[in-house]
């Protein structure tokens, strides 16, 4: 009975410990590392344990495949936790920036998305004329009634794989409207030619987009004439003129969302009181900023959710290899410490070197890991589908918050991999210890 309560006591200091720990900010962190050195330099009980900890470390090259273990172990679960955190991080960043605040996007009541909506001709032109919209020298209201279709494109590292691009057709507003969209190369499409301009994520992901190509579309030969850069999810998409693809794709006169430039981010609340107010509109208004990052939510969820499972079904194997490789070193070095502690060295010392030792393993690893991730999915260009389940463009991106993440994961495992052997060698009679092999 005494050794169960001593189990669980052990067992709910990890777990209160872990929820401490995964709490803690990098400059608390640090803080205890600086508390924790200067202890082992300046009190008795410190330089004991680094003395023990100094000889446990002397061995490690003795040891060498089997710490290799744990270092190897928690360098795989940083790496993969990191480049799963990385994907979610890329392509959330990716959508957010596409949106902002002085623009809105109008749906159909209901819609979740570009692909689910539909708008009239009648309720476009009245959606245009509501207060808050912007106007241009003319008097003509900043505005783009646009529809997003798919098309199946080879992708180009293997043309005989085909993915979903979508085709988005913008009105002539459109570029006053997202103005970080940039043509890099060639020119802008003309209204009523079946011209595409092509976002350079796309030229990257799928064949014959090249300037100058030809695509077959609906039937209908289209000429790439154009490549753009927004560094947003607009580079993952084509371009051309709304009224060449509503007839290409026999869409008629309407649209799926319409795009408006506000008078001003404040005006935002007076556009969507008219919007709302009318009978005769049934629509969903947003900013770009909301809409794109809601967008953004549920597959960002999907993947860190993913990301941690894994991690953690690792963890919990690296965990039994730095408990099974520590374990091994405080049998081999059970006479060792044994005769330390008939010198008078208390169990204190003899815990924190042994768990001392297997965090500064997993730090090792963790910095391993991490440093792999960060050269190999730092700006990495993949896809994935999108809400419109079309392809869309964005690269890993490996932050510091991501790296510090890893590292903290690593750490967590070596207090775990090395707390149960760091007690059993100070609680294991002095005698019984002398006597093993």
């Amino acid at each position: 009975m005494k050794k169960f309560l001593f189990g669980l006591g052990l067992f709910a200091i990890v777990i209160a410990w872990l929820i401490v720990w995964t709490a803690l900010p990098w400059f608390v962190i640090l803080a205890l590392v600086i508390v924790l050195a200067l202890w082992l330099a300046f009190t008795r009980s410190g330089r004991r344990t680094f003395s023990v900890m100094r000889v446990g470390l002397s061995t490690l090259t003795q040891r060498l495949g089997s710490s290799s273990v744990i270092v190897i172990g928690i360098a795989g679960v940083v790496g993969v936790l990191v480049a799963m955190l990385a994907m979610g991080e890329g392509f959330q960043a990716t959508l957010q920036q596409t949106g902002n605040d002085d623009t809105a996007i109008v749906l159909r009541g209901g819609s979740q998305a570009e692909l689910n909506s539909v708008l009239s001709r009648d309720n476009i032109d009245l959606i245009e004329q509501k207060p808050g919209v912007a106007h241009d020298a003319q008097g003509h209201p900043i505005a783009s009634a646009e529809l997003g279709v798919i098309a199946n494109l080879p992708k180009k590292h293997d043309p005989t794989v085909e993915a979903n691009v979508p085709i988005r057709g913008v009105g002539e507003e459109a570029w006053t409207l997202h103005p970080n969209v940039k043509i890099i190369d060639g020119r802008k499409f003309k209204p009523g030619l079946r011209e595409l301009d092509v976002g350079k994520g796309a030229q990257r992901q799928f064949a014959g987009l090249e300037i100058g190509k030809q695509l077959r579309l609906s039937g209908q030969e289209w000429t790439v004439v154009g490549a753009f850069a927004s560094n947003d999810a607009y580079e993952s998409e084509l371009w051309g003129d709304a009224e060449s693809v509503a007839s290409a794709y026999r869409r008629g006169g309407s649209r799926q969302s319409v795009t408006v430039k506000l008078t001003q981010p404040s005006a935002f609340d007076q556009f969507k009181a008219a919007l709302m107010s009318d009978p005769t509109l049934k629509v969903d208004v947003s900013t770009t900023r909301d809409y794109f990052n809601k967008q953004s939510e549920q597959l960002t969820k999907v993947i860190r959710v993913v990301g941690i499972t894994v991690g953690v079904i690792m963890a919990i194997g690296a965990i039994f290899g730095a408990l099974n490789t520590m374990f091994a070193a405080v049998a081999t070095r059970a006479r060792e410490i044994a005769t330390l502690r008939a010198l008078g060295f208390r169990g204190s010392p003899v815990v924190v070197s042994v768990m001392l030792e297997t965090m500064l393993l997993a730090l090792l690893g963790g910095v391993l890991g991490a440093l792999i991730v960060w050269l190999i999915f730092n700006n990495y260009t993949a896809s994935t589908l999108g809400s419109n389940f079309s392809q869309v463009v964005f690269q890993f991106r490996v932050t510091p918050q991501l790296l510090w993440t890893g590292i903290k994961w690593a750490l967590a495992i070596g207090f775990i991999g090395g707390l149960f052997p760091a007690v059993r060698a100070a609680r294991l009679p002095v005698t019984t210890a002398l006597r093993e092999l």
